[in-house]
């Protein structure tokens, strides 16, 4: 196949690596060193155990229509940076190029091909005037959702912390020659790519931990498990995780696993900085449209009250605004 990833950071290089070690034709879209690493070294993965392996047989441009037209490309951003390559992106279309969206939080097609009476609604928190929908057409997604963890140590270096499965889906939930085709490269390439029938569901699981955890580490400082210790923010999780599940299941999300059994899960990963704190230690923007935003934009379709979510949205709102004013970071040091 031939694949291009747009976003050759950690988890676009770990999979554009890999994909390319088992034969698949693999195109980077990346700028600068990173852009100049790769095209003079190959990219080099290192693997969890510490093994380490170039993928030489990659090639990487800043310009997408040097690519050419693509079987598949993979949308490795952030959610809030996918508006920047919509006028490029397009470069990279054939007639049946795929558009594998591997981004964190409610994607802009959330609705598209959703049983029941919200099919069609628009999410303006992800895509504002609906730009994003306009320029990919819905019939090009799959779904994915994106469990393991990465680190782009240098410009063309991928450290792999854990974790290889990739979930793919079909809005619709069916099981289509296309995302079979996708499947069953990424399992050659040796990650674990179940093909779900129900990718919003999904697309949940991690949502739920994501939507309280991350604001709450961005506003505090705290890991994992100091949040979910800590008596106080444990039940503050705990009620924005059921004012989430409240949205999910109005949307028909069912939710397999109890809240103290989530909790535990995060708590188990230890003392892990969110993805939302490190870009409020890096001074980077906050990925909050996607991940709280709009749930509290999916409880005002739904009609379900989110007063917790919302609250706490507004206040880490204007951690960012103060932040981007600033451009400035926030670091806790040794006193």
């Amino acid at each position: 196949m031939k694949i291009a990833v747009v976003g050759a950071g950690a988890i676009g290089g770990y999979l554009g690596a890999k994909l390319a070690l088992a034969g698949e034709d693999v195109t980077f879209i990346a700028r600068n060193r990173n852009l100049a690493a790769i095209n003079a070294n190959g990219f080099r993965l290192i693997a969890e155990d510490g093994t380490e392996h170039v993928a030489r047989n990659v090639r990487a441009v800043e310009k997408m229509a040097d690519a050419g037209r693509q079987d598949a490309v993979l949308l490795t951003l952030k959610a809030h940076q996918v508006k920047d390559v919509l006028p490029e992106l397009r470069a990279l279309f054939g007639p049946d190029t795929m558009v594998v969206t591997m981004i964190n939080g409610v994607p802009w097609w959330y609705f598209h091909k959703l049983p029941g009476p919200y099919e069609g609604q628009h999410l303006e928190s992800v895509d504002p005037g609906g730009v994003i929908a306009s320029f990919i057409e819905p019939e090009r997604i799959i779904g994915s959702v994106v469990y393991p963890a990465a680190e782009l140590v240098e410009p063309g270096v991928v450290r792999v912390i854990e974790g290889n499965r990739f979930t793919l889906g079909e809005p619709d939930g069916t099981r289509s020659p296309r995302i079979e085709q996708l499947a069953g490269a990424m399992m050659k390439a040796g990650f674990k790519s179940p093909v779900s029938k129900d990718i919003r569901g999904e697309i949940w699981v991690k949502l739920w931990g994501n939507l309280c955890l991350n604001p709450l580490s961005a506003l505090t400082h705290a890991t994992l498990e100091d949040i979910c210790r800590f008596p106080a923010s444990r039940e503050l999780v705990a009620t924005m995780m059921r004012e989430g599940q409240q949205v999910g299941e109005k949307l028909g999300v069912e939710f397999k696993i109890s809240i103290d059994k989530r909790i535990a899960g995060a708590e188990a990963v230890g003392a892990h900085k969110t993805s939302m704190l490190q870009d409020v230690e890096h001074g980077r923007a906050l990925e909050l449209e996607a991940l709280v935003g709009s749930v509290v934009e999916l409880g005002r379709i739904t009609g379900v009250p989110t007063p917790t979510v919302a609250t706490v949205y507004g206040i880490t709102q204007l951690l960012a605004a103060t932040l981007a004013a600033q451009r400035g970071k926030l670091v806790v040091q040794p006193a």
